[in-house]
């Protein structure tokens, strides 16, 4: 984990030695549970460490996070990016959402491993969890690595923050007619797009973009849409 450390440092996280060994240990639940069931593509040392946990952090080079903020990482899969962020970040109260239910007691296999408080994995689709009024804008910031375009993933997303909290995306590169399309969204959903911020993992050629969306006032009770509504039909593109 030296190179994690390498790397993480040059966005001003400093890992300890017990943060170090918790991200091995998560490595290697990742790679014996992946045998078993598909968790990930990447599974080789060095790029999980590159293209899952470094970049899961790249968000701290943007956003203060070493407070007690409250996170859900919907539609985590193998908790990416939000346990990478609760072991940088101890002091965050994460939620991990996943709608498959062998995902989610991969998630409680490792939250039970590092010993880690203050975090839970739920099993739940975003759109039943949306409606849930024990998670509907209950989170100061949502994140989300899924693969979903920024329409679909802000109805997934939005519905979770609290007036005046952040909606914060991880996104690729080059996304100027996504964007467009999402900032409808997003205002239908009670948002608006504050920030729009382009990057690189330090020491590769790895882009990320991260959309930082701010809830200004409460998403309209008939969002989120019903389950696979937002895929299909994404609200922006609805729009003339």
């Amino acid at each position: 984990m030296d190179r994690l450390y390498e790397v993480v440092k040059k966005i001003d996280i400093e890992l300890n030695d017990h943060q170090l060994e918790q991200f091995q240990r998560y490595y290697e639940l990742l790679v014996e549970w992946n045998k078993v069931m598909n968790l990930t593509a990447i599974t080789e040392k060095e790029d999980v460490i590159i293209k899952h946990f470094a970049d899961s952090l790249l968000l701290a080079k943007y956003k203060k996070l070493d407070e007690s903020l409250s996170v859900i990482d919907v539609g985590t899969g193998a908790g990416f990016p939000g346990i990478p962020l609760k072991i940088a970040f101890p002091g965050l109260k994460v939620t991990l959402m996943d709608s498959l239910n062998k995902r989610v007691k991969f998630l409680n296999e490792v939250i039970r491993t590092l010993e880690m408080d203050d975090i839970e994995a739920i099993h739940s689709r975003a759109e039943d969890g949306g409606r849930n009024a024990q998670y509907r804008e209950k989170y100061d910031l949502a994140v989300s690595r899924a693969v979903a375009n920024l329409s679909s993933l802000s109805e997934f997303c939005m519905p979770f923050v609290k007036t005046g909290g952040y909606f914060i995306p991880y996104k690729a590169s080059g996304l100027d007619e996504e964007i467009h399309a999402g900032k409808k969204a997003i205002r239908i959903l009670g948002g608006q797009v504050e920030n729009i911020f382009h990057t690189t993992i330090p020491d590769t050629d790895m882009e990320r973009c991260f959309v930082f969306v701010k809830k200004m006032a409460a998403t309209p009770e008939e969002y989120p849409r019903k389950a696979g509504t937002a895929t299909k039909k994404p609200l922006g593109l609805k729009e003339k």
